[in-house]
């Protein structure tokens, strides 16, 4: 019945789209990013991955667009463009029924910006069956008993925002959101650069040093790479030397922050559940959570052992997908809304 009506699940991330078909895995991990041309009549010339492979190697009239920012829509027309781009790339076009769409949501999300996902996938193609919380989803994606009476918490630390949260019996017991995640941290890196050393890069440069030398911990052996930039005092190339425990110093603000909403969860979850964090852990999923030594310093400042999931950044759409292929299971997920700040 696939073919008549397909069964999707959709982590719709600040910086990558990811596609779960039922019966198939994953069958899409794209960028999410859109090139234009033009400015008030706007023609799409690339989407996802050709989109990025273009960012930076620009000619003057074309504009790269990010449709979703801190985890919601900020362009819905561009919204609207790359999710039937991308349905078409995950389950082509040989299907009677409109799929059928399980997708997560950061929690704090408004009504309003919870309408406008709603309806950029309908005109996009899709079939909304449930808009889910991220940390539900994220939860059920690296196996956690979300439907048991048992406290679990996820920390979901993704590109535009961090969910954390403590789930039992479907639900979202307390919760905070985020709208500081990874990018939040190449920002850093850039602004530290920047002040510190008199020289601009780029977004990409920010991620790429955030990845080769980024650390949540001081490392005993500090790393070293080069970085190329535009010097502010001459405005000409300039290439410099930047060493790990610099990188270490530009995240301690982001990281901080998201620290900070572990704690504030922790202190307002109900003690028998609290109990059940201690002896079950922290889970972190998203891209951060690769971050090295983020596990060891969310530990060392809470005080509870943190884990990091097998494959963090697929938790989401996979518990999405999972859902996506278990419809029933939705009438389980919990309709109060969480403790929030």
């Amino acid at each position: 019945m696939g073919f008549f009506s397909p069964e999707i699940g959709i982590d719709l991330g600040t910086n990558n789209v990811l596609f779960y078909v039922a019966g198939r895995g994953i069958v899409l991990r794209e960028p999410s990013l859109v090139v234009v041309r033009g400015d008030t009549k706007r023609e799409v010339n690339a989407v996802g991955e050709d989109a990025r492979l273009m960012l930076g190697r620009m000619p003057a009239g074309f504009t790269p667009i990010h449709p979703i920012r801190d985890g919601v829509l900020a362009d819905f027309d561009m919204t609207e463009v790359m999710l039937r781009y991308f349905i078409r790339r995950a389950i082509g076009v040989n299907f009677i029924g409109r799929p059928k769409m399980v997708l997560g949501v950061p929690s704090e999300i408004t009504a309003m910006e919870r309408r406008a996902v709603e309806e950029a996938v309908r005109r996009a193609g899709g079939r909304l069956s449930h808009v889910v919380d991220t940390a539900i989803a994220a939860a059920l994606g690296c196996g956690l008993p979300v439907y048991e009476p048992l406290g679990s918490m996820i920390v979901d630390i993704g590109g535009g925002t961090t969910e954390v949260a403590v789930i039992s019996m479907g639900s979202l017991v307390v919760s905070k959101s985020l709208r500081l995640a990874g990018n939040a941290m190449d920002n850093a890196i850039i602004a530290f650069v920047k002040r510190e050393e008199n020289m601009l890069i780029g977004d990409r440069t920010g991620e790429d040093i955030k990845i080769d030398l980024g650390s949540a911990i001081a490392l005993s052996d500090p790393q070293r790479a080069m970085v190329r930039g535009r010097d502010l005092v001459t405005g000409l190339p300039q290439t410099m030397e930047i060493d790990s425990d610099q990188v270490h110093e530009a995240l301690q603000e982001p990281l901080r922050e998201i620290l900070g909403a572990i704690l504030w969860v922790l202190e307002r979850t109900p003690p028998e559940l609290g109990a059940d964090v201690v002896r079950t852990g922290i889970h972190l999923t998203g891209g951060c959570a690769q971050l090295p030594g983020i596990d060891q310093f969310i530990a060392a400042e809470t005080g509870i052992t943190v884990q990091v999931a097998r494959n963090p950044m697929d938790c989401t759409v996979l518990g999405a997908g999972y859902l996506a292929s278990n419809l029933e299971l939705l009438s389980r997920i919990g309709k109060n809304h969480p403790m929030t700040e």
